[in-house]
């Protein structure tokens, strides 16, 4: 008999900082966000807002989930939906099963009541992933997707859309031109100018309606007046 080896341990969960530590620099920039992105379109609601990046690692998916989460604390009924259905990861983050969710009401297997979740955060919501199909692109692009968004806004003030990274696959090309907004988060120091540039680039030719770039992982130093001013944090 051979002994089986041991799976690796899942690491892949993102950290919440704007709900375990809501008095930080990083949960104040989270803020900020929100704040731009409500005065981004001052004379429509924004109810769909998508996050995407140019390569993987960027963040997209912390991003998604803190603003997600400060959106929640403003008050607003908030739904957040794992769009990425290659690499899914807000089970993780919110330790959660993904047994059922996305994939699930885009084959018409489920409905949104049966895959819905309930965090431990007042007024957020999420839709996890769900089983990874072989066909994410043509679920996106497809009618059905366009009713489900239709369902997702009439249940809730704003729904945010982690998608996969742009260069990688069409997914998040096909989702941003259904969403009011998008949002190219970027890894400072290590993405590259002319991956972003080309991320852009496909952004605009699925006529997305960019509402700005979010630098992640950026070092703020002691010194910066943000520190001065709020302190430490938590």
């Amino acid at each position: 008999m051979f002994n089986k080896k041991k799976k690796p341990i899942q690491t892949v969960a993102r950290k919440l900082v704007t709900y375990d530590s809501p008095k930080s620099v990083v949960s104040e920039q989270f803020r900020t966000v929100r704040t731009n992105i409500n005065f981004s379109m001052p004379d429509k609601d924004l109810k769909t807002l998508l996050f995407t990046s140019s390569t993987p690692g960027e963040g997209k998916s912390t991003s998604a989930s803190n603003v997600a989460i400060v959106f929640a604390e403003e008050g607003k009924k908030v739904l957040l939906v794992d769009a990425d259905m290659r690499k899914p990861t807000m089970h993780y983050t919110f330790h959660k099963t993904n047994s059922t969710g996305l994939s699930n009401l885009l084959t018409r297997k489920w409905e949104l009541k049966d895959v819905v979740i309930e965090t431990e955060i007042e007024g957020l919501h999420i839709v996890t992933s769900g089983p990874i199909p072989p066909n994410p692109a043509e679920l996106l692009g497809s009618k059905t997707m366009d009713s489900l968004i239709e369902e997702f806004i009439a249940g809730y003030d704003i729904v945010v859309f982690d998608a996969p990274p742009l260069l990688s696959v069409a997914d998040a090309q096909i989702l941003s031109n259904k969403c009011d907004g998008t949002i190219l988060v970027i890894s400072s120091g290590t993405a590259e100018k002319d991956s972003v540039i080309k991320a852009k680039e496909a952004l605009v030719s699925s006529k997305a309606n960019i509402l700005g770039t979010l630098l992640n992982n950026f070092v703020l130093e002691k010194e910066h007046h943000y520190y001065q001013y709020y302190g430490t944090g938590e």
